[in-house]
């Protein structure tokens, strides 16, 4: 008879697990750089464009400005990004790479390649299992739980 309850058995438990590892490993090459992976995450965003909204960026990594606005506070004191208010919109507040954060972009090119040669992976494995999590949290996202929400 199979347990559904056993551990090993638990989808849940496996992304856990391996999301665990994954920022454990990140930690290691990050120290370098002196950002935390949470950290490592905003300038990933910010690399992709510079001077997005605190909403565009709580959007893009699925976190809530309650999370977000310490880790920018922390990337303002490591002189990594600064915030400025839109001349065309006082209300809008954009966070900008400062030279420094920009300049780290150079340093953390080779992480992804590390990154994954310490999986053991090949590229396709990597990339379809990216795939394959990308499709899990959408699905996830979009499927309402037993009070209705999403």
């Amino acid at each position: 008879m199979t347990d559904n309850l056993a551990l090993d058995r638990q989808v849940c438990f496996a992304l856990y697990s391996a999301s665990r590892a994954m920022t454990a490993r990140y930690r290691s090459m990050l120290d370098s750089l002196g950002v935390t992976y949470p950290q490592y995450l905003v300038l990933l965003v910010l690399w992709e464009q510079d001077g997005r909204g605190v909403r565009e960026i709580c959007d893009a990594l699925d976190l809530d400005t309650g999370t977000l606005s310490p880790l920018l506070k922390r990337l303002d004191a490591l002189g990594l990004v600064e915030r400025r208010r839109s001349s065309a919109d006082e209300r809008r507040v954009g966070i900008y790479l400062t030279e420094k954060g920009a300049g780290l972009r150079a340093a953390a090119e080779s992480i992804p390649a590390q990154l994954a040669h310490s999986t053991g992976m090949d590229v396709d494995e990597l990339v379809a299992l990216r795939d394959t999590l990308s499709r899990l949290t959408e699905s996830l996202h979009s499927f309402p739980t037993p009070t209705g929400e999403k």
